[in-house]
């Protein structure tokens, strides 16, 4: 694995309590959308766990800059000294990383089911797709708590305006409850073979997991990735 140095950019609030951090793409550097990246402070706090993170990219390979988004949380020794990093700060990663990437057969549709923070790979692919006019049906089911919670939500909308290829459902369990089997049966509707894609907490994951197997879905035919502390 690669080792790389990147400088911070610029830094962005895209829910409450979640931040995107936008960073220069270095030299070389190349990914697929839906992969990750271990994040590395030059100069860690002194705390223990506290020197990298494993965050998926939000950026897409396109774009000219790498981003990463995650919930700034309070306790988190790592996070605090990265929303600290000033403008031009270096910072270290290694990657690519991970396999949660789109498949390649586009007559199947892809749907993605995100919980949270969970958004993170897919916005990479969605982005891409967009980019690349991508001749495959994409689905999001997108559940978080209330709407301003949902991290690119805004974005998300007018990817769908622009890409017919694209749905989204965004749900918030404040006010429609959790996702269940109907939910699911419902927005996929006669989408040809679809393959599904699983992001967010482990809870929400164990759950979307056993969702789906009542629905009938493959084991085969989800792919899943835990968003482990976010």
């Amino acid at each position: 694995m690669t080792t790389y140095e990147a400088v911070v950019k610029g830094r962005d609030n895209v829910a409450q309590g979640t931040m995107a951090f936008r960073l220069s793409k270095p030299t070389g550097f190349r990914f697929t959308p839906g992969q990750a990246v271990d994040l590395a402070l030059i100069d860690p706090p002194a705390q223990a766990n506290s020197s990298h993170r494993l965050l998926s990219l939000v950026s897409a390979p396109f774009e000219e800059e790498l981003a990463v988004a995650t919930r700034m949380r309070l306790g988190s020794a790592f996070k605090r000294a990265l929303r600290a990093l000033p403008l031009n700060a270096k910072i270290s990663l290694k990657g690519p990383l991970g396999v949660m990437t789109l498949h390649q057969d586009r007559s199947r549709a892809a749907v993605f089911i995100a919980g949270g923070i969970g958004i993170t790979p897919f916005m990479s692919m969605l982005r891409q797709a967009a980019h690349d006019r991508l001749a495959q049906r994409l689905l999001l089911l997108y559940s978080n708590r209330r709407p301003e919670d949902a991290a690119f939500l805004a974005e998300l909308q007018d990817l769908e305006r622009r890409n017919e290829n694209f749905r989204l459902l965004a749900t918030m369990t404040d006010i429609d409850g959790w996702i269940n089997e109907g939910t699911v049966k419902r927005f996929v509707g006669d989408a040809v073979a679809p393959v599904y894609y699983l992001a967010g907490p482990p809870a929400m994951v164990d759950a979307m997991t056993a969702v789906l197997g009542r629905a009938g879905v493959s084991a085969e035919d989800v792919r899943s990735e835990e968003f482990y502390g976010y």
